[in-house]
């Protein structure tokens, strides 16, 4: 049996995204992200089509690399002026029944003693909608800004391994599923004995006491995660049910999803277990003609320097020092080296400059930009899923909300004819709806089988460092 396409829609909170240039389009709407009912007509689209989620990216900095300070960011709205995500979330679960919200949140900046409340809060809110991407933060601006000092790429994943240690004994560990009583006639609303202190000691955490919240439907959210260097597919292998992952060809997908579901193998688990979802952008239309013009249109709008402003911070490389025919080549930089990596390695027999690397990922982002009717739009999405292994994509935009209105409309009809999408929701929590199998985490995923009061403090070998999904 054929399976069945998965998307989520890819958010910021921001004024631009993965099309930096576009705000300056006469209908994009992105400047609306202040507003609620941005959020709640998104919410309300997004389910209508059956989406799994829509998936919020997030930075707490601002994209400075770029001649060594902000102006080109600011300038061209490049990832600022910028919101929290988490904020939009109960506006768009009040509006729907189905459709999961990821969030990125990164972990070097916040203690998960807290973060864990707030997860909690959201899918007691959500119902049991909510997922957490978990990321590091690379932005050297966020940790300057944080008075923190940013540790080594390996060093902070090593310190991950140790928040998800925190955070799943306090979501999975603290409270008994019945610690909760409310007898009103013993006056008993907890049963203290049923609610247990983590007792947890590490190297970077100390977090002796109970967790804040009782259960909420999932417990743990559903984990997504987006690194793709050898470190982070082993730590997207020991914790990740979802993975994100962007380049832009085939070969680059296919190999990633290889190597992802070998490592979740090697750490004991089905690698069927993990979903693996793949940026695209889809530009559609009644006809070809149609799109194609969408895309002549859209394409006019790419801001070369705003899209320069974009890779820099991705890659921590400063491209205003480079010509716009200079060769782009794998630079060993510590804040995303597969950003880089995805271009010079997807065809080898072709050199990107730093002009074709800013057009390309300035509509977009660093996914394929796909274009055509329904037809043709569904067919090259069902040769991506069948070639590469992928499950589904992660669907950015060109306007807002204009693409995704395109996608609803045209192409899920088609995919949903062909028998390639779903055609109504199951019930449930985001994870049941992505598995099948309740809410909780799988039994054998390592959240399940912690001890309280263990910690992990052994390190990994260095490994090259991730392009952070944002």
């Amino acid at each position: 049996m054929a399976k069945e396409i998965r998307f989520n829609a890819f958010q910021m909170n921001a004024a631009s995204h993965q099309s930096p240039g576009l705000w300056r389009h006469p209908r994009d709407q992105s400047h609306r992200y202040t507003d609620p009912d941005h959020w709640v007509a998104l919410a309300r689209l997004l389910e209508q089509g059956r989406f799994d989620g829509v998936f919020l990216a997030d930075v707490l900095g601002v994209n400075d690399t770029y001649a060594g300070n902000a102006d080109a960011a600011l300038r061209h709205g490049v990832q600022v002026p910028l919101n929290d995500p988490l904020l939009v979330v109960p506006l768009m679960a009040q509006v729907t029944t189905h459709l999961g919200f990821g969030v990125t949140c990164a972990l070097s900046y916040e203690h998960p003693y807290s973060f864990a409340r707030r997860m909690s809060t959201l899918d007691h809110l959500t119902r049991g909608r909510v997922g957490w991407n978990i990321v590091t933060g690379y932005l050297e601006s966020a940790a300057r800004n944080l008075g923190i000092e940013r540790r080594p790429h390996d060093d902070r994943y090593d310190q991950a391994d140790e928040y998800l240690d925190v955070v799943y004994k306090l979501w999975e560990h603290s409270w008994e599923d019945d610690a909760v009583r409310r007898d009103r006639a013993l006056g008993v609303y907890v049963d203290p004995a049923k609610v247990h202190p983590i007792g947890h000691q590490g190297e970077h955490y100390q977090v002796p006491g109970i967790h804040l919240c009782e259960p909420s439907p999932q417990r743990t959210p559903v984990l997504y995660q987006a690194g793709t260097s050898k470190r982070g597919k082993r730590f997207a292998a020991r914790h990740a049910e979802c993975v994100f992952v962007s380049g832009p060809s085939k070969t680059v997908i296919a190999r990633y999803v290889r190597e992802l579901r070998d490592a979740v193998a090697d750490e004991g688990r089905d690698p069927s277990d993990l979903l693996i979802y793949a940026q695209a952008l889809v530009i559609t239309g009644r006809t070809d003609a149609e799109a194609a013009a969408k895309r002549a249109d859209y394409e006019a709008y790419i801001d070369t320097e705003a899209s320069l402003a974009l890779l820099s911070g991705w890659t921590g490389v400063d491209f205003s020092r480079y010509p716009l025919d200079a060769p782009i080549e794998y630079l060993d930089t510590d804040a995303g080296r597969a950003a880089l990596a995805s271009f010079t390695q997807a065809d080898p027999s072709r050199i990107w400059t730093v002009g074709e690397a800013a057009r390309f990922i300035g509509l977009g982002g660093r996914g394929p930009v796909i274009t055509g009717d329904a037809a043709r739009v569904a067919d090259e999405l069902t040769a991506w899923v069948d070639e590469t292994g992928i499950d589904g994509f992660n669907l950015t935009f060109a306007l807002a909300h204009e693409t995704l209105q395109d996608v609803v409309h045209h192409v899920v009809p088609e995919l949903q004819q062909r028998g390639r999408y779903r055609q109504v929701y199951s019930p449930g929590t985001l994870r049941h709806k992505l598995f099948g199998l309740g809410p909780r985490l799988s039994a054998d995923h390592v959240a399940r089988r912690q001890q309280l009061g263990a910690a992990r403090t052994q390190p990994a070998a260095p490994e090259p460092a991730d392009a952070a999904l944002s």
